[in-house]
């Protein structure tokens, strides 16, 4: 496989139309934060929530009318399932699209509502994939691969000259890794650009096996099933062709996010870029909050979807605000005898704490005779407020459980 920066400048010119020019937004937030000037490339304000369209689309504009014809075929965790089915409906040819059973509903729904004929079939996408490669041989579809495909990463490419036009003397990009697509495309083009620019990728730890190729030229089967915020970028087998043809030589450093990292980096986007991510799309900025990455003066992060399921929202915002220490679960042993839990209400409220929950427990193994532990759940400012309070509570002569 072989791309160059003039296939991406050629799938610019032919996709530009197809596709929304995203904002590359500066953040005064994330800025503070890690000393260095950062922008944040909003590809989840992109047509379909997501980059994707961009290399289905190119690669639907390079279909002969004889693979129209035909019809496409596509696997996808739901991100490449909508990019396909739109460019297809575009472009007026049939689109089937098989997703794993557990993909998110709002991407399967969103997928049928751009007119792809979806198939549920797999845990996860290397199970999906394995399906949607048999159906091709049954029913002779053009199989449009998410990553391993010149003209999809050709697509994907035109993201890196965008946020070169729009920031000038960039001197890092930190991209989101799953197939490899997009960190590839993104890479030659900005390599091709500016050959010392630095190239991040970032992969969450519960299926790193990209990142364990990068930095061991080894990985780890991941043979268990797995549950995780990111799995739009959750490849059990990583792509031996992606990495040898692209990976391997543009690009500078790979590194891991937990799961707690993407809950905080979401809400984190939600509360101070007003921008909504999808697990996936926040890894990069999951890796700059914690320190996992060292930035130049002036680094572009991919926001590469927000394709969230609503139903996770809430789950994923109280996740996000344990992680930051905006909540606190707390627990302590006290007499039981009237104004315990008066004197614990009366600290918390001095140390302006938002009491959120309260439950007595009387039978625990851990309480003496006339103890009684109270599991507090608190609102509080950050990790120092909470240890500020723990340490007044003890001093008060109670015991945290």
């Amino acid at each position: 496989m072989k791309v160059t920066l003039q296939d991406i400048q050629n799938a610019h010119q032919a996709i530009h139309s197809h596709v929304n020019k995203t904002i590359c937004d500066y953040s005064l937030s994330i800025s503070r934060l890690v000393s260095s000037e950062v922008f944040l490339k909003l590809e989840n304000t992109q047509r379909t929530g997501s980059f994707k369209i961009r290399g289905a689309t190119n690669k639907m504009l390079s279909l002969t009318s004889e693979e129209k014809k035909r019809g496409v075929l596509a696997c996808s965790a739901g991100n490449h399932a909508q990019g396909v089915a739109l460019s297809s409906r575009i472009s007026g040819v049939n689109a089937t699209i098989v997703m794993p059973v557990n993909a998110p509903l709002a991407k399967v729904e969103a997928t049928k509502a751009y007119g792809g004929q979806v198939i549920l079939k797999g845990s996860n996408f290397d199970e999906a994939k394995e399906s949607a490669l048999e159906i091709e041989k049954e029913q002779g579809l053009v199989f449009i691969h998410p990553y391993e495909d010149e003209k999809v990463i050709a697509g994907q490419g035109t993201t890196a000259l965008e946020v070169l036009e729009q920031v000038k003397d960039l001197d890092a990009l930190v991209v989101p890794v799953g197939g490899g697509g997009l960190i590839s495309g993104m890479a030659i083009a900005a390599k091709g650009l500016n050959p010392k620019i630095k190239i991040i990728g970032v992969q969450v730890d519960t299926v790193d096996t990209m990142s364990q190729l990068f930095n061991n030229k080894k990985y780890k089967t991941v043979d268990k099933s797995f549950s995780t915020l990111a799995d739009g970028i959750a490849i059990k087998k990583p792509s031996q062709i992606m990495y040898d043809n692209f990976i391997s030589k543009y690009v500078d450093e790979m590194v891991t996010v937990s799961e707690g990292q993407i809950a905080e980096a979401m809400v984190f986007l939600l509360e101070r870029a007003k921008t909504v991510s999808e697990g996936s799309g926040a890894v990069g900025v999951a890796a700059a909050l914690s320190k996992k990455i060292s930035l130049g003066k002036k680094t572009c992060i991919i926001i590469s979807g927000g394709n969230v399921d609503l139903n996770m929202v809430s789950g994923v915002i109280q996740h996000g605000q344990f992680q930051r220490g905006r909540l606190c679960e707390l627990s302590v042993i006290v007499p039981d005898i009237p104004g315990s839990l008066s004197r614990l209400t009366q600290i918390m409220a001095d140390n302006r704490a938002n009491i959120l929950e309260v439950h007595h427990d009387r039978i625990g193994r851990e309480l003496g005779m006339k103890e009684t532990k109270i599991d507090f759940v608190i609102e509080t400012i950050n990790h120092e407020h909470i240890e500020t309070i723990r340490k007044i509570i003890e001093k008060s002569g109670a015991r945290l459980g």
